[in-house]
């Protein structure tokens, strides 16, 4: 409704102004303008002119319109960029709330489980000549696979105990006191891809800094009989009774 009022008004002065363009090239006057077909004619032209007018002020108003919201915007980054203080704390996450051994067998009932083996074909092969292998050298010590760094390793350290409490080594040589002393990571083809070696050497270092000793067997590499000397250097040999 606004905009068919202001078109009116806009095309108001340029009827005039046709009328009068017309009859000044003609060479008519007002009395002329009884002819309905010089009334049509002036009427249009004002239509035009008026309409041009309304649009060249409608491109006038949007610029200033710009202008006026670039320089807002640019004094408003200008005052995001240097705050005065005092600065108010950010506010923190609020924690999850734990969950509780209730809350945990309610989900454990709704869910299902599956069998999940502990060690892939080549890890197993590899576990079983192992195993068979340290039993023949010292039938007290033992094999274990899959153990996690966060049993048989401490720290003081909480921030360091949390870099390796979730990271697992492949197979573990216990001695007959059931103490960590040798582990074997079994490095398959594409073990070493994305993050793998970033997470062996957070584990090589953890193991040192405790005295475990740290070996690769290497798929296609390691032979049968280069195990067996690993295994027969590693196993400390029954004492003689």
């Amino acid at each position: 409704m606004h905009d068919r009022q202001r078109s009116v008004l806009f095309a108001a002065p340029g009827l005039i102004i046709g009328a009068a363009a017309l009859g000044a090239s003609s060479g008519l006057t007002i009395a002329d303008f009884d002819k309905p077909e010089l009334l049509i004619a002036a009427l249009f032209v004002g239509l035009i002119i008026g309409m041009a007018v309304e649009q060249l002020l409608a491109t006038t108003r949007k610029q200033a319109w710009r202008e006026r919201n670039r320089s807002r915007r640019e004094e408003k980054r200008r005052n995001e960029r240097v705050k005065p203080g005092p600065w108010l704390p950010m506010p923190t996450a609020e924690p999850m709330r734990p969950i509780d051994a209730a809350d945990q067998l309610r989900i454990v009932m709704n869910s299902q489980f599956t069998i999940q083996s502990l060690l892939n074909k080549s890890e197993a092969r590899v576990f079983r000549e192992l195993d068979s292998m340290v039993i023949g050298c010292n039938s007290s010590w033992q094999v274990m696979a899959q153990v996690s760094l966060g049993e048989i390793l401490q720290s003081t350290d909480a921030a360091a105990y949390r870099c390796i409490n979730s990271k697992r080594v492949d197979l573990l040589l216990v001695d007959s006191n059931c103490r960590p002393r040798h582990v074997i990571e079994y490095q398959g083809g594409a073990h070493h891809q994305g993050a793998a070696a970033a997470r062996d050497a957070v584990k090589k270092e953890a193991l040192r800094r405790a005295g475990i000793g740290y070996h690769e067997v290497v798929a296609g590499q390691t032979t049968p009989s280069e195990l067996r000397r690993l295994v027969e250097k590693l196993v400390d040999k029954p004492s003689a009774i």
